[in-house]
């Protein structure tokens, strides 16, 4: 089974230039208007930031075969039921022939404050795939085949965000030895990588994009494992294999048609 990652390259460059320029738009628009927002939040409540992350995945599902599935990302068609609360929506949603093929949540970290909106962050993915999951074991999908399920972040790659962390000193525990003086950048590393190993995500990734850099499309990655490729990659391999299944369920179909 090959891939086609053709569009990966540019949709990822343009993915990380629209965020940083979208940021930059909305700020002027409220600073013309009177800016009522404080500081960073301006560039943050237009919204629209990441819609290039699921233009990317959008292309790379219909580069790897489901040509004729339903790829949503209007707020209204990515809304799935829960278990632990009526219902949570997501970024990107795949759908082939009424089956929930893959589900990617889109988020960004942009400093000055890291602390509190990393924990934030950490509990929002952690608890968001306890509810997807277990709403799927309990039918809520309809399939008992898992999908797909991707988290994506992107953080700003700056001073603040590569600057090593305090020691952990707790009073009755010790916390885990690879967070000890981690950067912010470093601890979304683990989160992700910790996030596939506990397999509460098919994939998960973190995108490092300085402002100067990142509004020319340009972005490192910490890990090969946690890299936006290896998403990708990870993502656009159960799209093909979704796609094959089709095709060989339709052949199937049509071996047993009567004459």
């Amino acid at each position: 089974m090959s891939l086609d990652m053709s569009p990966f390259e540019r949709y990822a460059e343009l993915a990380v230039q629209h965020f940083w320029e979208n940021r930059g738009l909305a700020a002027r628009r409220q600073s013309e208007r009177g800016a009522l927002d404080q500081g960073e939040r301006a560039g943050v409540t237009a919204g629209h930031n990441m819609d290039g992350f699921a233009n990317l995945f959008a292309e790379l599902a219909r580069a790897n075969g489901l040509t004729g599935a339903d790829v949503h990302v209007k707020k209204a068609l990515v809304t799935l039921p829960g278990y632990f609360r009526p219902t949570k929506t997501w970024d990107l949603v795949v759908l082939h022939d009424g089956r929930l093929v893959a589900v990617v949540e889109f988020k960004s970290q942009v400093g000055p404050s890291f602390g509190n909106n990393f924990n934030n962050r950490a509990e929002e993915a952690i608890g968001a795939a306890a509810d997807f999951w277990t709403a799927h074991r309990e039918g809520a999908f309809r399939d008992p085949r898992p999908p797909f399920l991707g988290w994506l972040i992107l953080v700003e790659d700056c001073a603040v965000s590569r600057k090593p962390g305090k020691p952990i000193t707790l009073a009755n525990f010790s916390a885990f030895p690879e967070f000890q003086t981690a950067s912010y950048l470093a601890r979304y590393n683990i989160l992700c990588r910790k996030l596939m190993q506990e397999r509460l995500y098919t994939g998960a990734a973190v995108v490092a994009a300085t402002r100067g850099a990142g509004s020319e499309g340009v972005y490192p990655h910490l890990a090969d494992g946690t890299s936006i490729r290896a998403l990708a990659v990870s993502f656009a391999s159960r799209i093909a294999a979704e796609a094959m299944r089709g095709s060989l369920a339709g052949q199937t179909a049509t071996q047993k048609a009567p004459e």
